[in-house]
């Protein structure tokens, strides 16, 4: 197959790159059109409780949903504003699709005791298209923020993800401005030269146009969360040139052995082109995972993800091979050096390691073990508007509620539907869990009993009064959503399924690292040291966003919980990339066994030989992930730090030390596996290799 992808890339280059470069319009024109299709709906799980009843109340509620403007600054009691405001309540209650708009001036509630603020809710009928609800919500923003105020904020509702998805666009290209140019400073000093340090690049933007219109062919069927945007966008650029990275460090050491630019392009893709796609593959399957979940957005992120990195993938044996036939004899071969000074570092390392096996193990698992203890404490929450860097106008409204209302105003409160059916002390036990309890009657005889709590929206005051709605409820037809609702039924899902989706992802990274390896000791022992870094990183993710520990360097805060969508984001993508560095090593060793048959010196071979390349690699993707950590949003540099966090532990203390350490101590039976599976592997591993090197070399 690798060969087949190779033949066809050197002889009809031309019209490989032309293919691609369609592509890349198609992604950067049609594909970018998902930033106006994002959604901040993370927590919604198709047939949990809080999702059929809130689906009953889109069906039966006459009120739809709702957009907030808080006016601050000045007395609210100044005539002028009072009049400014009265007007712009009166024009927006005549707005096509707006259904009620209370007085913020006769409403209890909606002004601030020290005078200083006050709140303007808009709520919009229930049934509204899509078109007409947007028409709706951007007619009364615009009006609200005509009042004349030194602080008019709106968002909420619908205008939330678009402010998000603005947000999002803005992070993104502010991401790529700056890891782009240090990205290729790198490049060129791993490589020497501009020629060969662009071609990584070119592969990169590849992968960020397979992002985009990955992610706008699935928000044509499901929800994308506004999340999606980034984290597709930096796995496709860190995996881009990372596989770009080990094709062209390949091809610079064939182009040693030969003239030949086509004999050493088919060489490289035969033999590292074999390890991107296992790479590629082994990223995927980890992500298969979240497939596992019924959550919409953990399994469109799952599908999104892998569509990438089989993007990027395709780009580094298909495009990458026709731009090396047509420039790669421009690109200057690696440099012949003496036996022994190439990797000679990473051979001193190994060596170490082996020696000093026990020790290293004794040293670094415990202390990998201890970075992961605040896993064992961790919590997660959907989180508020504290997540957004303060310059979003959903932050300063936030923040302006914050500092002049008791604390849970604007709270979104726990939503009981009491089905025609419900007894009447039943309802009265309900409602007498909240002393601010308010009912409405909704067409068919429901009942509708809006619980406030007190504290955050997620707090443990939120989630108990769910807690308590559920045990009192009985047997009568009463179901319970809001944001705590969603909660509660999200982390129920995550226990539920998450043994699931683990043994999924295993069992899978299992049977391709035997496929790779004919080994089942090898697939043990990497699960157990991936798991380790693994550990380490979301420990202190934990320890920094969670309890507050330096979260002000990062120009975040502690906020007592991590968002619920960064630990299986973590877990599924640096799993996936902890394979890459694992299988760069494998392959070096491998070969290495296979030429000499010395077990001991393939390992200390393979990380010489190795080394160099897994430790570019992770200085990259760190500074990719590191680019996408300058916004500010608190998911996303939770995600990012973890992803930073995973790749440089990994590709350090694990695959530097723990690798060589474990499988010195393992010996001839790292690479064992019993007959029948030795037949297995025979049969249907992968071991397509490079053709045998010609005896008549030239170095160039």
């Amino acid at each position: 197959m690798l060969s087949s992808l190779a033949r066809a890339a050197t002889r009809r280059p031309l019209t490989v790159m032309l293919l691609w470069v369609l592509f890349l319009l198609l992604g950067f024109g049609l594909g970018t059109g998902v930033f106006g299709r994002l959604s901040d709906n993370v927590p919604e799980v198709p047939g949990t409780e809080s999702e059929r009843a809130a689906q009953y109340l889109d069906r039966a509620d006459p009120a739809g949903e709702s957009i907030t403007g808080v006016v601050e600054g000045v007395p609210v009691s100044s005539p002028a504003l009072r009049n400014q405001v009265e007007r712009a309540v009166a024009d927006v209650r005549d707005i096509a699709g707006v259904a009620a708009v209370p007085d913020p001036y006769t409403t209890r509630g909606l002004r601030a005791e020290d005078g200083r603020a006050l709140i303007v809710p808009v709520t919009l009928r229930g049934g509204l298209d899509d078109d007409a609800e947007e028409r709706a919500v951007d007619a009364a923003a615009d009006r609200i923020r005509q009042i004349d105020a030194p602080e008019v904020h709106v968002s909420g509702g619908p205008l939330l993800g678009e402010q998000l998805g603005e947000r999002a666009q803005e992070d993104v290209k502010k991401a790529e401005l700056i890891s782009l140019p240090v990205v290729l400073a790198l490049l060129l000093v791993v490589f020497g030269g501009l020629r060969a340090a662009a071609l990584p690049l070119v592969i990169a933007v590849s992968g960020i146009a397979g992002a985009f219109l990955a992610l706008f062919g699935f928000s044509q069927v499901t929800d994308i969360s506004v999340y999606a945007i980034q984290v597709t966008t930096m796995l496709g650029l860190g995996l881009a040139v990372d596989y770009a990275l080990l094709m062209l460090v390949r091809f610079r050491e064939e182009r040693r052995h030969t003239e030949d630019v086509v004999v050493a392009v088919h060489r490289t893709v035969a033999a590292a082109g074999r390890t991107v796609l296992f790479s590629g593959l082994t990223v995927a399957v980890s992500l298969t995972g979240l497939l596992v979940f019924p959550s919409v957005f953990l399994r469109s992120m799952g599908l999104a993800v892998a569509a990438v990195v089989v993007v990027d993938m395709l780009a580094a044996v298909t495009l990458l091979p026709a731009l090396l036939t047509k420039f790669g004899a421009k690109i200057a071969p690696a440099k012949n050096r003496p036996e022994g000074e190439e990797g000679r570092f990473f051979a001193r390392v190994a060596r170490f390691a082996a020696r000093r096996r026990l020790a290293v193990l004794a040293i670094a698992v415990p202390a990998l073990l201890v970075l992961a203890l605040p896993v064992t404490g961790m919590r997660i929450e959907i989180g508020d508007a504290t997540q957004l860097p303060s310059s979003t106008e959903a932050r300063q409204l936030y923040d302006t509620v914050d500092a002049h209302f008791p604390p849970g105003t604007g709270v979104s409160p726990v939503t009981a539907v009491l089905k025609p059916g419900t007894g009447a002390a039943t309802a009265e036990r309900i409602r007498a869990l909240s002393p601010t309890a308010q009912s409405r009657e909704l067409p068919g005889g429901a009942t509708v009993v809006e619980l406030q709590p007190s504290g955050r929206v997620d707090g443990k005051e939120a989630t108990g009064l769910v807690k308590k709605v559920r045990e009192v409820r009985g047997d009568d037809p009463v179901q319970v959503t809001g944001s705590a609702a969603r909660l509660v039924d999200f982390r129920g899902m995550l226990s539920e399924r998450a043994p699931w989706a683990a043994l999924t992802v295993l069992a899978g990274i299992f049977v391709l690292l035997f496929a790779f390896t004919g080994s089942v000791l090898i697939p043990l022992r990497t699960i157990l040291t991936t798991l380790l870094s693994l550990g380490a990183a979301l420990g202190v993710v934990v320890w920094v966003f969670q309890d507050g520990h330096l979260a002000g360097a990062l120009g975040a805060q502690g906020l007592g919980a991590l968002s619920l969508t960064a630990p299986p984001l973590i877990v599924a993508i640096a799993f996936g990339l902890a394979m890459d560095y694992e299988l760069f090593i494998l392959a070096r060793m491998r070969e290495a066994r296979r030429a000499t048959g010395d077990d001991q010196e393939a390992v200390v071979s393979g990380l010489r030989r190795s080394g160099r390349v897994v430790t570019c690699a992770a200085l990259l993707l760190a500074v990719v992930f590191g680019a996408f950590m300058t916004g500010g949003f608190s998911p996303i540099l939770q995600i990012g730090l973890g992803l930073t966090l995973a790749v440089l532990i990994d590709a350090t203390v694990v695959r530097m030390l723990l690798v060589p350490a474990t499988m010195t101590l393992l010996g001839r039976w790292a690479w064992w596996a019993p007959k029948p599976l030795r037949r297995v592997h025979r049969r249907f591993g992968l071991s397509e290799e490079a053709a045998p090197r010609p005896h008549a070399t030239t170095s160039v």
